[in-house]
C-alpha cells in the first residue's frame, strides 16, 4: 500500500437500537492512524434501529454510513459488509453487542500496514457487569460465549487450535477481490436469537487452507455483553446440538450404515457420552456441563447423520 490505506470498521445489526449509540461514539472516540468510516449494516431490525442510526449520522465524528439486508441472517449480513467494502483496503469487523478496547483500530492497522497480516483479531473479554456470571460457568467455557484470550504476545496464527472471531477481526480486502468466491458460507447462517452458526470458525479454516497470513494482537481487544439467554445450561447444550447436526449434514464422510442410515458406532459414541454425563451428575465431580455438551454434540451428530441419509434415499 503506497497511499494511505482506506479504512471501514462495520458492524452488523440486528434489535440492538439501545446499543448502537455506545458503540458508535466508542468506535468514534478511537485513534487510527488513517481516517476511517463506520458501516452499518441493518439486518432488518424490527426496533427503532435505522432512526437511533439516522441521529448518529448528524453527529460528529467518522462518517457513518448504514446499509439495510433484507436477506435475514448474520452470514447475508456479513457478507453486505464485505461487497460494500469491496474498494476498501482494511475492513475491520466488531459486534453490535461490544465495545472496543483502547487501541482497538490502531492494532488492526498495524498488523495489516506493518506487519503484512491479511487477517488480523484479538482478545474478547466477557462482560459480566450487567447479567451475573452462574456459579457453574467455569474458564473452560467462556470460548463458547466467543471469549479469546491466547495471552499477552502476538504471534501468527498457524492452525485453528488459537482462533479468531469476527467479534473483533480485521482482513485486507484484497483477500475478497482477488477471489470472489471467498465469502461467509450460509449453511452456516444463524438468524435472529438463533444460536450456533460457525460462519466465523469456516471462514477462518478457509483462510488457514488459502495459508493466508492471519495475526493475533491481543491489544486489538473488545468487551463482549453477554445476553442473559445464553446464561444457562439448555443454550449450551443446544449450541452443540446444532454444531453436532450441521458437521453431520455439511462435512461428514461416508460411514457403513445400518438400514435406519446410522453408523453403529455413533450410536456407540452417544451413549457412552451419556454415560459419563451421568456419572459425574452421580458423583457430583467437576466438569459435568462440559461432558453433557459433548452428548449433546454426539446426539446431533447422529441425527445429522440420520437426516443425510434420509435425504440421500429420497434422491
Amino acid at each position: 500500500m503506497t497511499c494511505p490505506p482506506t479504512f471501514t470498521v462495520a458492524f452488523c445489526t440486528f434489535k440492538r437500537a439501545d446499543r448502537l449509540d455506545k458503540l458508535v461514539s466508542a468506535l468514534r472516540a478511537q485513534h487510527c492512524p488513517v481516517p476511517f468510516d463506520i458501516l452499518a449494516v441493518n439486518n432488518n431490525s424490527p426496533d427503532h434501529t435505522l432512526q437511533v442510526l439516522a441521529h448518529l449520522q448528524g453527529q460528529a465524528g467518522a462518517p457513518l454510513r448504514v446499509v439495510t439486508e433484507t436477506t435475514p441472517g448474520i452470514v447475508p449480513a456479513r457478507n453486505r459488509a464485505l461487497d460494500e467494502s469491496l474498494d476498501r483496503d482494511i475492513l475491520v469487523f466488531i459486534d453490535d453487542d461490544e465495545l472496543p478496547h483502547p487501541g482497538f483500530l490502531a492494532a488492526a492497522y498495524d498488523a495489516i500496514v506493518n506487519e503484512g497480516a491479511q487477517c488480523v483479531g484479538g482478545s474478547v473479554e466477557m462482560d459480566f457487569i450487567t447479567h451475573v456470571r452462574p456459579a457453574w460457568l467455569e474458564d473452560d467455557l467462556l470460548g463458547f460465549l466467543a471469549a479469546v484470550d491466547h495471552g499477552p504476545q502476538r504471534f501468527w496464527i498457524q492452525d485453528s487450535s488459537t482462533p479468531i472471531w469476527t467479534a473483533n477481526v480485521a482482513y485486507d480486502m484484497r483477500l475478497f477481490r482477488d477471489d470472489p468466491a471467498l465469502r461467509f458460507d450460509p449453511r452456516y447462517n444463524r438468524e435472529g436469537a438463533d444460536v450456533g452458526g460457525g460462519e466465523d470458525a469456516i471462514m477462518l479454516r478457509a483462510l488457514l487452507a488459502q495459508q493466508a497470513r492471519i495475526r493475533y494482537r491481543p491489544d486489538m481487544g473488545v468487551q463482549h455483553s453477554v445476553d442473559a439467554w445464553k446464561l444457562h445450561r439448555r443454550y449450551f447444550l443446544k449450541l452443540h446440538y446444532r454444531a453436532g447436526l450441521r458437521q453431520a449434514q455439511l462435512s461428514a464422510p461416508d460411514f457403513p450404515s445400518n438400514s435406519l442410515g446410522i453408523p453403529p458406532f455413533l450410536t456407540r459414541q452417544f451413549f457412552g457420552h451419556v454415560q459419563k454425563t451421568l456419572a459425574l451428575f452421580l458423583t457430583g465431580k467437576p466438569g459435568l456441563i462440559r461432558q453433557a455438551m459433548n452428548a449433546a454434540h454426539a446426539l446431533g451428530y447422529l441425527q445429522g447423520y440420520r437426516n443425510r441419509h434420509a435425504e440421500s434415499s429420497h434422491d
